[in-house]
């Protein structure tokens, strides 16, 4: 049975009666008027800028008040004056002062009396005139607000589920800061979508897993999905600060000031241990996902290494399993937000996503496909559910080779041991660019060439079986295609782009805020080789993902690393190589000790899904089709009879 759209609640059917009784009224021209989004009929210029301090109930700085963040709002005059309401596009951030949005890190700018001049990035531009009311929330602790960062807690996410509250006439807001005089959003519908890039983003996932009424849609780019995964991989370190410090960093210098208790709290909170404490359960989403009503559009670049594809991959299937309706664009880029890798595209494609979501054009974008995937730069495919219908998790056995850590990689079992001793020195590059050579800091894994192409669609993992010489221990796991490409060159400061001189305007502009945004185009490199998808553990976390325990040297022990969410195609005549080693540098913090661990190889192995699963990788690897290892399907992905829902479309 088809499944109804969320549009359905929205207007009312007509009836058959009705349904001849209009179409005899309206003339063909009339029918065939119907807009099929907003257009730009309203007046930037002339629209209404204000702001509003919303309370958010929280007390977090201790001063016996309650705090107020602070609410920037560009929105239509027109409608205002006729009567009508309009939708709110939100950006809840902590860098509107500190550090800016976008490439050009654009900060919020006041004219004299406190009123914004400039909203940073292009939405309140292009969308005010389309008829949207633009909203930038302070977090509470950052610019104008009162409170305290807490780094993606209950603060944060409160700062704008607030917001979301108030304009739907369940919160209080006032016209100061510390007045008494109250703001009423009359001029909304109280339709809410949240967008943002990283933290900004993060704070989008959050507030959708409290599942908030009101809040219709969530477009998080390059977003966290739980915030001990920003720090730690089951147990490794990932950074070698904790949330203080990137509480400190975005700070107002009145909130540092007020807010001592706060950052201890996330000190003693987030230990360098690596251990799951309730600081970290407040912070991870992905178990709340059950609550989240919101339809997603997601955005992540594959080589991200700042906000990791684990965050992708966990979230999306969280959300899967909920039903939420979805769509995800992933690109080849770092850490960089579409406007600056696949302009004009986004633009439309946003426009058109909003339109749908929060206005109720049938403009057609939920019965598009799901997913958009850049294969090479610039140079993008797409598919109609992701993972794809058929992508199977086929699980692959490393074998010994001819010399000591130049392994094979197949289907069937195999038995013998491989070696690596931990050199933080070296990272996941420069066991790639050795794959072929027997080196003591990894153990390498590869297939012949391929004789088809092969595509990776989803989350892998690998599991190891090793015994450390010492008490602490790093592994590493990493997937790599080995062979030549042009990629974007994800590890230049760029991420995959270069910024140019010339300017493109997207919406209108006035004196204090422009439409026009620098270009870019890619940054591309020609490599031998192209990491795939990484993971990291603590070999002490072995028992426990909450927690760690020192090693027994000598003793052998097994643990499953998660690697992250990718979807990649490695063509004809390349290779597939895995690889387990200790530390990597730059991406995890090295271990107390400098362990040599031996590897359980008939104990060692990868669950890696392709489309077409186990009998894909035997055909591309030239393997006999029979006889197969048994392959499960996919978490979040469903066989053709009950296949991902697209956004807002049928089953």
């Amino acid at each position: 049975m088809p499944k109804r759209t969320r549009f359905t609640t929205w207007r009312p059917l007509a009836t058959a009666a009705t349904a001849a009784l209009m179409a005899t009224l309206l003339t063909p021209a009339a029918a065939q008027a119907a807009p099929r989004g907003s257009e730009p009929v309203h007046s930037y210029g002339n629209a209404i800028r204000e702001a509003v301090w919303v309370d958010t109930g929280l007390d977090g700085d201790g001063d016996g008040k309650s705090d107020r963040v602070a609410v920037d709002i560009v929105r239509p005059r027109e409608p205002a004056a006729q009567g009508r309401k309009v939708p709110v596009i939100m950006d809840a951030s902590p860098y509107y002062s500190c550090c800016g949005r976008g490439n050009e890190s654009q900060k919020k700018t006041y004219d004299g009396d406190g009123v914004v001049t400039q909203m940073p990035l292009f939405y309140d531009n292009y969308f005010v005139p389309r008829g949207y009311a633009v909203v930038g929330v302070d977090l509470a602790g950052t610019n104008r607000s009162d409170g305290c960062v807490d780094v993606g807690g209950r603060s944060d996410i409160q700062s704008a589920k607030a917001v979301v509250d108030w304009l739907n006439g369940r919160a209080k807001a006032y016209t100061t800061r510390t007045g008494t005089t109250r703001a009423e959003a009359g001029w909304t519908n109280g339709r809410t979508g949240m967008i943002g890039k990283s933290w900004d983003g993060t704070i989008a996932n959050g507030v959708a897993a409290t599942g908030v009424e009101g809040l219709e849609t969530i477009v998080p780019i390059s977003a966290i999905s739980s915030w001990y995964d920003y720090y730690f991989q089951q147990g490794a370190p990932l950074y070698d600060s904790g949330p203080d410090w990137l509480s400190n960093y975005v700070d107002s210098p009145d909130a540092r000031a007020r807010c001592g208790a706060v950052q201890r709290k996330l000190v003693d909170g987030a230990p360098r241990s690596g251990d799951l404490t309730p600081l970290w359960a407040e912070r991870d989403y992905v178990r709340a996902a059950r609550k989240v009503k919101a339809s997603v559009f997601l955005v992540h670049g594959m080589q991200d290494l700042n906000v990791r594809m684990k965050h992708v991959g966990q979230w999306w299937d969280a959300l899967a399993k909920n039903g939420v309706d979805r769509k995800i664009w992933l690109s080849q880029t770092g850490h960089v937000d579409p406007f600056d890798f696949r302009r004009a595209d986004w633009v439309e494609t946003l426009h058109r996503w909003f339109d749908h979501e929060l206005m109720g054009y049938d403009n057609g974008v939920d019965r598009e496909p799901m997913a958009d995937i850049e294969r090479a730069p610039d140079q993008w495919t797409t598919s109609r559910t992701w993972p794809p219908s058929g992508t199977r998790a086929a699980t692959l056995r490393p074998g010994q080779g001819p010399q000591d850590g130049v392994g094979t990689l197949g289907l069937h079992r195999r038995h013998g041991t491989g070696t690596v001793t931990d050199d933080p020195a070296l990272s996941e590059t420069d066991w790639a660019a050795s794959i072929d050579k027997p080196t003591p800091e990894k153990a390498g894994f590869v297939t012949g060439p391929l004789t088809r192409d092969l595509r990776l669609s989803g989350s892998s993992e690998v599991t190891v079986t090793a015994t450390p010489s010492t008490p602490t221990a790093h592994l590493s796991a990493v997937l790599v295609d080995v062979g030549p490409a042009s990629i974007r060159d994800y590890a230049d400061p760029g991420e995959g782009i270069t910024t140019l001189t010339d300017r493109t305007c997207w919406g209108a502009s006035t004196a204090g805020d422009s439409a026009c945004f620098k270009e870019t185009k890619a940054k591309t490199a020609d490599v031998d080789y192209t990491i795939v998808s990484r993971g990291w553990a603590d070999l002490g976390n072995h028992a426990s993902a909450a927690k760690g325990a020192p090693l027994t040297p000598g003793k052998r022990y097994t643990i499953t690393l998660d690697l992250a969410a990718t979807d990649h195609v490695v063509p004809k005549g390349h290779r597939l190589a895995l690889i387990v080693a200790g530390t990597d540098k730059d991406l995890i913090d090295p271990p107390a000790d400098r362990p040599k661990l031996t590897l359980d190889l008939a104990r060692t192995s990868a669950r890696v899904p392709f489309v077409g699963g186990a009998t894909a990788f035997a055909r591309a690897t030239a393997g006999a089709a029979s006889a197969l290892p048994g392959a499960s399907l996919l978490d979040g992905v469903r066989e053709p009879r009950t296949t991902h829902r697209v956004p807002g479309g049928a089953q």
